[in-house]
């Protein structure tokens, strides 16, 4: 196969969970979004600066995949993922409904409650949203399908995003509560996807199923660096992104539709290198450009602190056209498209492997050990971003350390194997 098989989008097996992962990650968005935007941009009581609430609600966000990600892997594994799912968007309709309160009201602490409950809604997702894929997929459709998901997850964030910034609060909460009515009508028409292998007990002790579910992933070198992989990749791109609106509104000095200029280019470019790799790889599944795309993105982002550190703010508010005007602007654009072009090739054939390299028996525990992997990096980088802000570091300081990291990544996975057929 040498492009995406968009074809895949037309049936069943595939197109109902692309529409119910599409509206799920544009729900997360439009509450992260909505929050970051009224606290950088609007009138809050919680006595954070922009840029520390943006890292706090990172993590808040990411805190449920620790806790309850072996939960969500063992259960997916032990029913059927079509059920599942069904209930976890009827879940996720009752809590965008208490998130349009919390719009109407402007109440950042609803929301951050919020936010959490989404959360753990795509802790629990995440496992059953990969290890589905190859039920219902041949295995030469999996690189096609998970650049698909992939693009379309990256697309959906650029609309929530999008929609948060141009709706009142309780308008772009009563959108998403609509749309996660229509997620829940789009799963009921997923196929069935029951349990294969080997039955087993969901263990609702948190510490000792995570534990296991560690010991169990490795097991195998290639699935242990493929998680790697995704685990910084989550956490550097959850902490860049929470960090567009404090970024732009105090180092770069520009207004809301700046913040919305940023994500398009973030997530069209992250979607385009998503279907880029797997044309590049004619469908096998291979991490033969994954060190390579690591140096990239972290190269990226070493050059995205010096551009931005150094740009001269000489009127606050400025708007799309006056940014573009602006020493330095283009180049800032740049680096940011090569960051997420870059991030669209090294992940989506580290989800290919990490969900045909395992055994379908373990297949959705080995996600929640991605998970529970994802959601440890994710708070230790938030640790350390908050940690320097609090310390006096700008917004650019903390892409900088980002960047340099991620180039320590790409040197570890230089040793990762190529192998296709998994």
């Amino acid at each position: 196969m040498a492009s995406p098989d968009f074809s895949l989008l037309t049936k069943r097996r595939f197109a109902p969970l692309f529409v119910v992962q599409f509206l799920g990650a544009f729900n997360d968005n439009v509450l992260k979004f909505a929050l970051l935007f009224l606290a950088n941009f609007g009138v809050h009581r919680t006595g954070l600066s922009g840029e520390m609430l943006a890292t706090v609600s990172t993590g808040i966000f990411i805190l449920p995949y620790f806790l309850f990600s072996a939960i969500g892997g063992q259960t997916a594994d032990a029913i059927d993922k079509r059920i599942l799912i069904r209930w976890i968007k009827a879940a996720e309709i009752a809590i965008m409904a208490v998130a349009l309160v919390g719009f109407a009201i402007g109440s950042i602490a609803t929301l951050l409650v919020c936010l959490f409950l989404m959360g753990l809604h795509s802790t629990i997702f995440g496992p059953v949203k990969y290890s589905i894929l190859p039920q219902h997929l041949g295995h030469h459709e999996m690189m096609g399908g998970t650049g698909l998901i992939e693009a379309g997850t990256f697309l959906a964030i650029l609309g929530g995003q999008l929609l948060a910034g141009v709706l009142a609060p309780w308008e772009a909460g009563l959108a998403a509560t609509g749309l996660a009515c229509v997620g829940f009508a789009a799963s009921l028409a997923i196929p069935p996807a029951p349990p294969s292998g080997k039955q087993h007990r969901i263990d609702w002790n948190v510490f000792r199923g995570t534990a296991d579910i560690l010991r169990t992933a490795r097991r195998d070198r290639l699935v242990v660096l493929s998680i790697l992989g995704i685990s910084w990749f989550f956490a550097a791109g959850a902490v860049l992104v929470s960090e567009f609106a404090p970024l732009v509104s105090g180092t770069l000095g520009g207004s809301k539709a700046v913040v919305t200029l940023f994500l398009l280019v973030f997530s069209t470019a992250i979607a385009i290198g998503s279907l880029t790799v797997n044309r590049l790889l004619r469908g096998e599944v291979s991490a033969r450009y994954v060190p390579l795309s690591a140096a990239v993105m972290g190269g990226c982002m070493i050059d995205l602190w010096a551009s931005t550190h150094g740009f001269q703010v000489r009127t606050a508010g400025l708007d799309i056209a006056h940014f573009f005007a602006a020493a330095g602007s283009w180049h800032i654009l740049i680096g940011l498209a090569g960051i997420s072009f870059a991030g669209g090739m090294f992940i989506v054939p580290l989800y290919a492997i990490l969900s045909t390299a395992t055994p379908a028996a373990e297949r959705s525990r080995m996600i929640a050990a991605n998970n529970i992997a994802n959601s440890i990096v994710t708070v230790l980088v938030v640790i350390v971003a908050t940690a320097m802000i609090a310390l006096g570091s700008d917004v650019p300081g903390v892409i900088g350390m980002l960047g340099v990291a991620t180039l320590g990544v790409a040197l570890v996975l230089r040793g990762m194997p190529r192998r296709g057929s998994l």
